[in-house]
């Protein structure tokens, strides 16, 4: 069984925790040991403000996953590119020296021998797809999925070694397809979700997640499916407030972590798998899988 810290970061504890509960489960199905450690923050909310802090700060999460001789695991898009940043930037910086002083003031020793990789990249690139479809048990045949890939994923694509293209991702596509959904297309696929802006401007924010929820809806989807946090928290958790902010008819877009749809596929109760967290009601789409079974 292969054995990783898990890196859950700072929001899906507190505000989606089916993301969590459904990771855990289908890590548990796929035979990956995902281990808890005493992990701080990320030091993702000071990266604009003090970039070496914010560095520090990832690296002492990766001292303790070193000295655990683990690798990392993450399922924050934003704790993935702010602790694969900082691994990276220890190896081609001039400010590493700075960083490494600031570890030194707290006893942290960081030699670099460990890795950092998104959940979801982790089934693509290391699990492996054909595996992961051997392991399906109910094929989600007739399902349209409309996947939303979120801006910390993939880029900066260098510190990700260009494991995908940020232009034409195919990673989590092909994982859609091997557990027998259809991937559907739609404009604006790369957007962003508006996250980014909430804190300031919440109207703005809205009218981002709304242009995308449009182009979702008009698609004639089943479901949205991705695997950040904070767009599950636009997509998923603000869907009402937009339609009430814009007066529009109700999506009822049902809104899955990745780890959600994988679940289902592998046979998987939904009562395992968090749905109760879910903003907006996935019981159609439940009821649709129910009936491929």
């Amino acid at each position: 069984m292969s054995e990783f810290a898990l890196f859950l970061g700072c929001t899906i504890p507190v505000r989606c925790l089916g993301y969590e509960v459904s990771t855990r489960r289908i890590a548990e199905e796929l035979g990956i040991k995902l281990v808890d450690l005493n992990f701080s923050c990320c030091g993702y909310p000071l990266k604009h403000v003090d970039v070496v802090t914010a560095r520090s700060m990832a690296a002492a999460n990766l001292a303790l996953a070193e000295s655990k001789g683990l690798n990392i695991l993450t399922i924050c898009s934003a704790c993935s590119g702010t602790l694969t940043d900082a691994k990276f930037n220890l190896e081609n910086s001039p400010s590493a020296e700075r960083v490494k002083k600031e570890l030194e003031k707290q006893g942290i020793s960081y030699k670099g021998g460990v890795w950092v990789k998104h959940f979801v990249r982790y089934l693509y690139e290391d699990y492996g797809v054909d595996k992961i479809k051997a392991h399906v048990k109910v094929p989600l045949k007739n399902l349209r999925i409309a996947i939303h890939h979120g801006c910390h994923y993939l880029r900066p694509s260098e510190i990700y070694d260009e494991f995908d293209d940020p232009e034409h991702p195919k990673s989590v596509r092909e994982i859609v397809e091997a557990l027998g959904a259809t991937v559907v297309n739609y404009v604006g696929e790369l957007d962003c979700c508006g996250g980014g802006t909430i804190a300031f401007n919440q109207k703005l924010a809205a009218t981002l997640a709304k242009k995308k929820l449009d182009n979702v809806k008009r698609a004639g989807v089943d479901a949205m499916v991705l695997f950040c946090p904070f767009c599950a928290i636009m997509y998923d958790g603000h869907q009402r407030f937009i339609e009430e902010q814009f007066k529009c008819e109700p999506y009822n877009i049902p809104v899955l972590f990745l780890p959600q749809l994988i679940g289902l596929a592998l046979g998987i109760n939904p009562a395992e798998l968090g749905f109760e967290y879910n903003a907006v009601d996935a019981q159609p789409l439940l009821e649709k899988i129910g009936e491929l079974k």
